[in-house]
């Protein structure tokens, strides 16, 4: 583990902007080859986005949480894992603005998408289940936890069965962006080079994405703020940044499915951090060691997804720059409850 918090605060700086660059560049080709894998394996935009790359950009994540947990931690890790969906989510909204033709919850259009947002809520509402429930564990891990994991994989296989049939369509317009395989990715050539190009890249990506969380910790530990708002904004806004770079670069590359499914996937695949954390901290369950401030941060996720679910189910072709309803409100969501932590983080 690098030992940054004997670094100066200059030093620090450099070694974040550094890290922020090679996920920069790692990013942008990793879209690329997942929208050429997607193709390719016939998984479709949205169920390889949410799935794989969804849970490539998610290994920073899944480190800082499970090592806050098990240096006994526990609201700094359930804040990072439930920030980092609160800050994927307005990283869409960026997404959004960087496409110019129209509002992307309209251009891309996902029966699956709809699913894994639905998912989300439901994984979310079980987290707050088990904080609020009685405080019983098996070998020190809560039995929601287990849940929460089958719930996941039951998630996905039901998204995965709705790429041949799904039970229904979404009309599709002028704007509409459909999911196809691009010509010059139908054919399988040299499948096994691009596996292990995106698996080097996966690795690239989550060792910078650690170091970038790293330095943030180091950078803002040093300030007096709580462990919540440290986890729920700045480290999860670091460990998040490979979510914001492969959404933006799908956006440019034309695979909107994929930029959209990639944030929502990748927000249901970060509930099973706090699982994760459940396991890996040892002074019993997670959820009854944290206070109400990490619970808020589940509840305004939980407020965000399902603006978001409107705005995936209405399909506002354009708003403010292009931008729907949903945009604005996710922003303005996530902004007031910052400022709310913020004041009472101290």
């Amino acid at each position: 583990m690098p030992q940054t918090d004997i670094l100066s605060v200059p030093a620090l700086i450099v070694v974040f902007l550094c890290a922020a660059a090679v996920i920069t560049l790692a990013g942008v080709r990793l879209t690329a080859l997942a929208d050429r894998l997607a193709d390719q394996t016939r998984m479709g935009e949205a169920v390889f986005g949410a799935v794989l790359l969804g849970g490539v950009t998610s290994l920073p994540g899944i480190v800082a949480s499970v090592t806050a947990a098990l240096e006994g931690h526990a609201q700094l890790a359930v804040s990072n894992a439930i920030g980092g969906i609160a800050a994927q989510t307005v990283f869409l909204v960026v997404a959004d603005i960087t496409y110019r033709e129209a509002n992307l919850e309209h251009a891309a259009p996902s029966v699956k998408n709809l699913i894994y947002g639905i998912l989300l809520c439901a994984l979310l509402a079980l987290v707050l289940t088990a904080a609020h429930g009685p405080d019983f564990n098996v070998f020190g891990v809560n039995p929601m936890s287990v849940v929460i994991i089958l719930a996941y994989g039951f998630g996905v296989r039901l998204a995965s069965r709705t790429q041949d049939f799904p039970g229904w369509r979404p009309d599709s317009t002028l704007e509409t962006h459909e999911d196809k395989p691009a010509p010059e990715n139908s054919g399988i050539q040299h499948p096994g080079r691009v596996w292990l190009a995106f698996t080097a890249l996966a690795l690239t990506v989550a060792a910078a994405g650690f170091v970038v969380a790293q330095t943030g910790i180091a950078l803002v530990g040093k300030t007096g703020l709580s462990e919540t708002l440290v986890g729920g904004f700045f480290t999860a806004v670091a460990t998040s940044l490979p979510e914001l770079v492969t959404s933006i670069a799908a956006v440019r590359q034309g695979a909107l499915t994929l930029a959209v499914g990639g944030i929502i996937g990748g927000n249901t695949f970060d509930v099973l951090f706090v699982a994760f954390s459940d396991i890996a901290y040892t002074e019993g369950s997670i959820y009854h060691a944290v206070g109400s401030e990490p619970l808020f941060i589940i509840a305004l996720t939980l407020l965000m997804t399902a603006v978001l679910l409107l705005g995936l189910v209405r399909r506002e072709k354009s708003g403010v720059g292009n931008v729907g309803f949903e945009g604005g409100l996710v922003l303005g969501i996530y902004l007031a409850g910052f400022v709310v932590l913020s004041l009472g983080g101290r």
